[in-house]
This record gives structure tokens, sequence and C-alpha cells, in this order.
């Protein structure tokens, strides 16, 4: 048994305690990759930013169980040697599927588990999450459960549809289960095609697809049941367009990708929901930074000469997010 106490870990509770009462969201960034946790890390430590390190269980197993670990504490003595003094990094299993699965992350050093049941009947997706609740509180060790199915397609976690959050399930399911968050579904997606064109509309000026709006009214509903209560959303990525332009110019193959305005999120963030996951955004960084490189210099074959360069648009991203979309910066 590895205590995320002993890595330098912090567990969600404090994190979004602070943030409902801020008025402010914490930014999860998954991540699979050395390159992307250095980004991550150097974008908090100089926001000076609680964050959360993502890890989906694909992520997991393309890293190691064991490396990741010491990825984990090498993050925050890394945050520390930027000048951070008290780094709030958590460690957070996205999309757990199974309690056998979650209790080798807790085993392992997570600070924090999501087990999604949001995929089985409702009572079955309480069994679960209390099961897990019930494990990982033993060992101070927070938990997510979901309510709701996001459409989209990342890792492991696939769906060609969404159902909305139904608010008048949230009160027995956060009691019953015991669970420290809630992740439910108001209109967001995973991927970088949150939204088909037919459900899109084209701004006339550009062409360019205009997404439909997140229902705030289901959110503003689950707040009423549940005020005060620690709201997570997950497929929150905005898929920049300079991203998506950049891969499509230089060979990649991007149509119609479209993610969540920003506007929209900055809403969410100064509610009840004190988490924003993003993924697709890093990856969409990473891919166009290192397709650059290698049709600007053909030559190039270091992988630090383009990992590098990606490294640095990544970690750009982070603090844009962080800034000006979570407000989160300056809270640790």
């Amino acid at each position: 048994m590895v205590s995320y106490k002993d890595l330098g870990l912090v567990n969600t509770r404090e994190m979004f305690a602070k943030a409902i009462e801020g008025g402010y969201a914490v930014p999860a960034f998954n991540f699979n990759n050395m390159e992307q946790l250095q980004a991550i890390i150097k974008a908090a430590a100089e926001e000076k930013s609680p964050v959360i390190l993502q890890v989906s269980k694909g992520a997991r197993n393309y890293a190691n169980a064991t490396l990741l670990r010491y990825m984990a504490q090498g993050a925050v003595a890394y945050a520390k040697e930027l000048g951070w003094e008290n780094p709030q990094i958590c460690l957070h299993l996205d999309h757990g599927d199974s309690f056998e699965l979650c209790k080798s992350c807790i085993d392992n050093g997570f600070s924090s588990v999501m087990i999604d049941g949001s995929h089985l009947p409702y009572e079955e997706n309480v069994a679960l999450t209390k099961q897990v609740v019930d494990y990982a509180h033993q060992f101070d060790v927070t938990v997510e459960g979901e309510l709701g199915v996001l459409a989209g397609v990342e890792d492991e976690v696939s769906s060609d549809h969404h159902t909305y959050t139904d608010p008048e399930e949230v009160i027995d399911f956060a009691t019953r289960t015991g669970c420290d968050s809630l992740a439910i579904s108001i209109g967001t997606s995973h991927g970088a095609y949150k939204f088909t064109p037919e459900q899109c509309t084209r701004d006339p000026k550009t062409g360019k697809l205009v997404p439909p709006p997140l229902a705030f009214d289901v959110l503003d509903a689950v707040m009423e049941k549940l005020p005060g209560f620690p709201i997570v959303l997950h497929g929150s990525s905005s898929v920049p367009q300079e991203y998506v332009d950049t891969i499509n110019k230089y060979g990649g193959k991007l149509p119609d990708a479209i993610g969540i305005p920003e506007e929209e999120l900055r809403k969410a963030a100064k509610s009840a929901v004190c988490k924003i996951n993003i993924d697709s955004d890093s990856r969409l960084a990473m891919t166009a930074a290192v397709r650059e490189i290698f049709a600007t210099k053909p030559g190039e074959f270091d992988p630090r000469k383009y990992l590098g360069p990606a490294r640095d648009e990544m970690e750009r991203l982070y603090k844009h997010k962080i800034e000006n979309v979570l407000g989160s910066n300056g809270k640790a």
C-alpha cells in the first residue's frame, strides 16, 4: 500500500471547497507522457493554481502504473523546485470502470478516483459507487461519481448519444453513495468532435460551425438540489481552431472538429462546477506543434527538437485555461 500523502499529493476535498467559495474551477488536465506532465506542472507552479493530474485507464497502462507513481512524486518535487512551496497537486483516476481498477489506483498512490457507473442501471451505479467510496474513504481518498451519459469518444470511453443528468436523482445518489463530487451531463462531450454538423449552426461570415449551448437549466436544477456540492464537467475541451487549422495545414485530417466555447466554460466555472476536465485541447496543441516541425524541418529527427516545442505549446495552453477560462490562478 502506497499512501498518496507520502508522495506529497493532496486529495480534492479542500481544493473543491475553496473553488466553490471562490467562484472558480480547478483544472483537471489529462496526461500520458513526460512532456505533458512537465507542461502541466510548470504552468500550475508559475500560475500558483491547484491542479489535478488526470489519468485514464488507458493512460495508466501506457505509462506503467509503477512509473506513474514516481512521475507524480517527481511532479511535486519539480513544482517545489520551481518555487511552489506548498504544491496543491492531486493524482486522479479518470473514468474508472471497475472497483478493482479503483482499488489498484488507491493502493498505488492516487489521491482521488472516479468510478463511472453512468452506463449502468441506476441502482447498479449506486451500488458500485458506494463500494468504491467505502474503500477509498478508509485512506482519505476522494471519489467522483457520475450521473448522465456523455457522447463522444476518448480512450476507452465512448457513447453515440448523451443523456442529461436527471436533477431528481442527484440527492438520492449523493446521499446513498457518499461520493465527494459528481460529474453531470449538460451537453459537453468527449473528444475533438463534440457535435455533429447537424447539431450545429454555421456562422454566415466565417462558415465555421457554432455548437449548441450547454443545458445550464440542468446545472441550475442540480445546484438547487445539492447546494454547495462539488460538480464536475467532463468533455470540456474547446478544440481551439488555430490548432485544428495547423494540423490540417500540415497534412492532418480533422474536418469539422469542434468543442465547447470558452465563454460557456467561464460561466460554469463561476457556479458550483469546481472541476473542469481538459484533454483533447492538449492533444491538439501537441500534435499541431509536432506536425509543423515535421513539415517545416523534414530533416529533424531528434525527439527533443519536436517534443520540446510541443511541450512549450501545451504549457501556453494550460496557462491560458488557468488564467482566462477557469480563474484558478493565484489560488494555491
